[in-house]
């Protein structure tokens, strides 16, 4: 991967201001990474930035305005000189009954979760194309290949970043940029907490802590997956695999993603 004269990478994080984005821009930052956090709530996306030091700038910016993703990338730039590493992360996650499935649900989704992903990853593309390097990694979710009848809009969104993540490695690799995406089990995050307390009212389920105990039991290794394990998975991605990687899709799933 091509560096900054000081070998740093830059690296872009969407959705960095809590939870997995948060680690992410903290692992990275400690791999001498200079890091753009990018969060919508721009407190948080500061609390994120000055946590992982090694100078890493904040920036607050809304992915679903019409110029949103071409500014994230801008700024990056504008901050560091260049653009090594984006990591999609900014997502939704929205809960309703299939049969009561509403427009405003499916546009906020599929806004946050797939157009600003598609066109951020188009911005950062362009970026990279012009280096001839660079590796973008996106988040998607095991969602994207189950029957989820309470969470259609947001397992649809995640299928739809399998195909942008297919079709942008096979677009940008003439230029040797590496597109992968990696696909997070349950984690410990408040994205996780809420979208489950959510999904336990929608299912009729009183007793949240035996519906959470529930779930936990069909992963295989028997366990939630930490938002550091994640993290380092995706800094792997973004840093270590080899040049020869790309379209590709983790799992860290715990064995209940199997494909």
């Amino acid at each position: 991967m091509v560096q900054e004269p000081d070998g740093a990478p830059v690296a872009l994080v969407t959705g960095a201001g809590r939870g997995l984005g948060r680690e992410i821009a903290r692992q990275l930052a400690g791999r001498d990474c200079r890091v753009v956090v990018l969060d919508i709530d721009p407190a948080s996306a500061q609390e994120s930035a000055t946590l992982a030091g090694n100078g890493a700038q904040a920036r607050a910016i809304d992915l679903t305005a019409p110029d949103g993703p071409q500014a994230a990338v801008d700024a990056a730039v504008a901050a560091f000189g260049r653009l090594d590493v984006l990591v999609n992360n900014a997502g939704y996650g929205g809960i309703e009954a299939f049969l009561d499935m509403t427009a405003a649900l499916w546009d906020r989704t599929l806004a946050i979760n797939l157009k600003a992903l598609a066109l951020t990853t188009a911005a950062a593309g362009r970026v990279m194309r012009d280096q001839r390097s660079g590796r973008i990694v996106n988040i998607t979710s095991p969602a994207a290949r189950m029957a989820l009848p309470n969470y259609t809009a947001y397992a649809a969104s995640k299928a739809g970043v399998d195909a942008v993540t297919r079709a942008a490695a096979v677009a940008l690799a003439p230029y040797g940029v590496l597109v992968n995406s990696l696909s997070p089990g349950m984690m410990d995050t408040e994205m996780q907490r809420s979208t489950e307390a959510v999904l336990a009212r929608v299912e009729g389920r009183d007793d949240l802590d035996a519906f959470l105990a529930e779930r936990t039991r069909r992963i295989p290794l028997g366990r939630r997956v930490e938002p550091e394990e994640v993290a380092q998975g995706i800094v792997w991605l973004a840093l270590d695999a080899p040049a020869y990687v790309t379209a590709e899709r983790l799992n860290f799933t715990g064995g209940m993603d199997k494909d």
